[in-house]
């Protein structure tokens, strides 16, 4: 098994801080993720996330005018120079302090930064690789507070600045004769945005006390000195030797022009002279106020073209104002937390927004007042995961009581379900993909229906308890949950909805349930250190106890229900018989799962029993290899057979996540604790300090964090096609695929096994042989090239004689064609032939070849439920359009239809 896996989305969280952006066509935003980059496709539905990091989470995004370069920027001022259309990382960069502002000009050759009290520009790197890609123009000064923001005029020769000390600066790219920066001063707090009208040097100036100036800009003539060259003719003498001094003439010219003794000299020459300067200046009708109830502005944009601004409040209200009139388009209140950011498209329809706190991110369309996108992840951390049997489809349950669907092709959530009312503990897809189960703290287990989208069933427990696992028996038939405080096992029926039975046995918390995948065999571990298996429908009362040394937290059965994995506190994996109970085998991973220091660790992670423990395991599709997360950040990936160690994923870099450094800097330490966690942002507003939680509480308000969030990886699991594999963690729900483009293995390769040989026995029409030759160089394009190169009345033929020791791999292409290719039908045909032709062997193949089908039916269901809405659609408007021409016809006169009828030779 190729484990090659590469990190391929992340779909639990959506937005985090900072500011978004669209695309330089409009139809695409850019989101900062923690410390990766989201983009979201507006017009085809689908989302993908660059494939690098920055050092800490994302506070600003810069995108060049012609949309190839974005510089992504972190706290601490470090910076990606990225090839957005290539998805290259092209330079990282520090500028060493931390950025508010950083604008490109409209002309592309430059890009400006706020540094403190200073604005930087920089010449605009290209779009290639260099050692040096950044080159400084030079450096603005004249503020006495930290530049809050920066806007270009639409020539790229004026650029204004904003600041906390509530003044405006307008500076030159290049020095102008008579010009000095203008200083504008007429606000009382600090500046949010500022922005140049269209075609203009008029300016517009937001601030946070939702105060709108309307700068208007005029010409002026100022006199200023020019200081010209001028050649003046001196002439010198010779003296007598003897005189001992030299004496220097008048300095007046001879009649002819010179003398060959004289020399010509270069002084300076005061020449007064004028030059035109732009000013700005203030009326009283140029000043506006928004007068939002005291809420005060938190974030502005402007669509130049159509001078329609965009102000976003703490509130959650957002309105538009048609500049220079001031007038209101609407107000909307879109959420109760304050909108932390918001950006305007090309075309100036559509409106990004994000709510910091919220992790929500909204694109909405103002003309006609709907979304275009409505994406939230889950406001607290995200508990558990289950792939659907399919593989196209991801249920999470979070600490927010929400169960969420998200697709893994578009990377969008298209259903939530809020019936919950306390933490999601366990979620599971029954065996048809038509229903999920949840179980929560609340005590409640929840089965939810995917065509109709609602709770259609509600299990409930005699007595109040806290639900802390969850399985779903094979069959769909029977549900049981296990409790964290009365340590029974409930068990439900699915059809009825009731109670079954009450399995009582263990000493301590449950901390996970599974099915046999089977036999009627239900698996239990507990914090008493033991893992029971009950027999569910068979006459055994008494389970059979396999006792542990330390607490059990996690199990999973191998897809063939052979053998069972428990994980245990003291950091080992144990491997059990499922039919004789006997131990087959343990790995000790407490080395491989050490992560890193938490700020406030006065020992060395190496040194710490905390978090040295899998908390969640999993078996591979093929149950050769099982996967295994804790609470660190990293994710390891065990041989079964040989207990070795495969490989380990880092699933983040994020530094400003606890638990992520090795080593912790002293300097950092100070007498109220680490600095990372002491409170110094001055310029926060009074209401986002107060804590309103109640005493005693630990998590308190969700949205209201106290210390830095910790990096950990609470579930993972295999895809049931066994090319992917997710992970809830803290960043959100990751996932990492098989990338076989970026792959070259080839197989049984020799010296006549070349492209050149291929193409030439394609031209011979020898298309059995050159399919072989592409298996065995094992490269996509090639095997592509050749099978589409297949006539369509041939592919039978070739189906019946394609090699059996290339039909596994064959299958596996077929599927990856099927997700995005448009030769839907041709693809079709070659899958049918090939399941008729070797039908037999396949089903015998065993479970090696189970990948291969998972991959198949999920690329197949996929484009069945694309074309089953789109053929509805067409059934009935075609049966709308023919009753209405019936309608018609009955309803029109007979002679009219008469005069219709006849036709004259003439007419025709």
């Amino acid at each position: 098994m190729k484990f090659s896996y590469q990190f391929s989305n992340l779909c639990g969280t959506v937005y985090k801080k900072g500011n978004v952006v669209f695309t330089a066509d409009g139809n695409s935003v850019i989101s900062p993720v923690g410390n990766r980059v989201s983009v979201f496709d507006l017009v085809r539905n689908k989302s993908y996330t660059l494939p690098f990091e920055n050092v800490k989470d994302i506070t600003r995004l810069c995108l060049s005018p012609n949309g190839v370069l974005l510089i992504s920027v972190d706290e601490d001022g470090k910076a990606l120079l990225i090839n957005l259309r290539r998805r290259a990382l092209l330079s990282r960069f520090n500028f060493k302090a931390p950025v508010r502002d950083i604008k490109f000009s409209p002309d592309g050759r430059y890009f400006a930064v706020t540094h403190k009290k200073q604005v930087h520009v920089w010449h605009t790197p290209g779009s290639q690789v260099e050692f040096a890609p950044f080159a400084l123009h030079r450096r603005y000064t004249g503020h006495y507070e930290d530049v809050t923001c920066i806007c270009w005029s639409h020539d790229s020769r004026f650029f204004v600045t904003g600041s906390v000390d509530a003044t405006c600066r307008v500076y030159t790219l290049n020095p102008l004769p008579g010009y000095k920066p203008v200083t504008l001063t007429a606000h009382r707090d600090k500046l949010i945005n500022v922005f140049f009208a269209n075609n203009s040097l008029d300016i517009y100036s937001v601030s946070k006390d939702g105060t709108l100036l309307h700068w208007h800009h005029d010409t002026v003539d100022r006199p200023i000195v020019e200081r010209k060259r001028k050649l003046v003719a001196r002439k010198r003498k010779a003296q007598p030797a003897d005189s001992g001094s030299n004496e220097e003439s008048d300095g007046s010219d001879s009649s002819d022009g010179g003398d060959e003794d004289g020399e010509t000299q270069t002084v300076a020459v005061q020449v007064p002279k004028t030059a035109t300067v732009p000013k700005w200046y203030l009326t009283k009708e140029d000043k506006h106020y928004f007068l939002q109830d005291h809420a005060k502005v938190v974030c502005a944009t402007l669509h130049v073209a159509s001078s329609i601004l965009v102000v976003g409040f703490t509130s959650g209200v957002f309105a538009l104002y048609e500049l220079p009139d001031f007038t209101n388009i609407h107000t909307l209140s879109i959420s109760q937390k304050r909108i932390t950011t918001v950006s305007v498209n090309s075309s100036g329809e559509w409106l990004a927004f994000g709510s910091a706190k919220l992790g929500q991110l909204l694109v909405w369309e103002w003309q006609s007042e709907t979304y275009v996108l409505k994406q939230q992840g889950h406001f607290f951390d995200m508990n558990v995961l289950a792939h659907a049997p399919s593989g196209n489809i991801i249920a999470t349950g979070g600490d927010d009581a929400k169960v969420k669907l998200w697709n893994t092709s578009s990377g969008f959530c298209y259903v939530t379900f809020k019936e919950h009312s306390a933490a999601v503990t366990g979620v599971a897809f029954a065996q048809s993909g038509l229903a999920v189960v949840s179980s929560s703290l609340d005590g409640t287990v929840r089965a939810f229906d995917l065509v109709r989208y609602r709770n259609f069933r509600t299990f409930v427990t005699p007595h109040p308890v806290q639900l802390s696992c969850l399985a779903l028996d094979p069959s769909g038939e029977i549900v049981c949950a296990g409790a964290q405080d009365s340590f029974d096992i409930f068990m439900w029926s699915m059809q009825t909805g009731k109670l079954l039975e009450i399995i009582t046995g263990h000493e301590g918390p449950i901390s996970a349930l599974s099915f046999h995948p089977t036999k009627s065999l239900l698996a239990s571990t507990s914090w008493d250190k033991t893992l029971r298996m009950w027999d569910v429908f068979g006459a055994k009362s008494h389970p059979d106890v396999l006792s542990h040394g330390s607490d059990a937290v996690a199990l999973s059965f191998r897809p063939d229900g052979e053998e069972v994995a428990v994980s245990t506190l003291d950091g080992q994996l144990s491997f059990w018989d499922a039919s004789t109970g006997r131990q087959v085998g343990s790995i000790s991973g407490r080395l491989d799962i050490i992560g890193g220091r938490l700020s406030s660790d006065q020992i060395t992670a190496k040194n710490s029993s905390a978090a040295k423990c899998f908390t969640s395991i999993g078996y591979t599709a093929d149950g050769t290899c099982l996967l295994a997360g804790g609470r660190t950040k990293y994710v390891c990936i065990y041989q079964v057979a040989q207990k070795v160690l495969l490989k380990r994923f880092c699933i983040s870099n994020n530094q400003s996540l606890e638990g992520m450094r090795a080593m912790l800097n002293s300097k950092n330490m100070t007498e109220a604790g680490p600095r990372s966690l002491i409170d110094d942002d001055s310029e926060s507003d009074v209401e986002d300090r107060l804590d309103h939680s109640l005493p005693g509480v630990t998590k308190g308000d969700f949205s209201f964090r106290k210390v830095q969030p910790e990096i950990r990886t609470k579930c993972v699991q295999f895809s049931p096609t066994g090319r992917a594999w997710a992970a809830a963690s803290t960043e959100g729900l990751l996932i990492y695929s098989l990338d076989d483009r970026a792959v070259f293995d080839p197989y049984d390769l020799d010296l006549d096994v070349s492209p050149e040989s291929l193409r030439q026995v394609l031209a011979e029409r020898d298309f059995i042989k050159a399919l072989v030759i592409a298996f065995r160089l094992n490269l996509v394009d090639l095997i592509q090239e050749v099978t589409e190169s297949v006539p369509v009345d041939d592919i039978q033929l070739l189906a019946q004689n394609l090699p059996r020791a290339y039909l596994e791999r064959f299958i596996v292409f077929l599927a990856t064609q099927l997700e995005g290719t448009r030769h839907l039908e041709f693809y079709l045909r070659w899958c049918q032939h090939v399941l008729n032709a070797h039908g037999v062997f396949l089903k015998e193949g065993g479970p090696g070849l189970m990948t291969a089908f998972w991959a198949l039916q999920k690329a197949t269901t996929r484009h069945h439920e694309t074309l089953s809405k789109l053929c509805d659609g067409n059934k009935y408007m075609l049966e709308f359009l023919d009753q209405a021409m019936h309608h018609r016809v009955e309803e029109a006169p007979l002679g009219a239809l008469e005069d219709k009828a006849t036709v004259t030779p003439m007419q025709e």
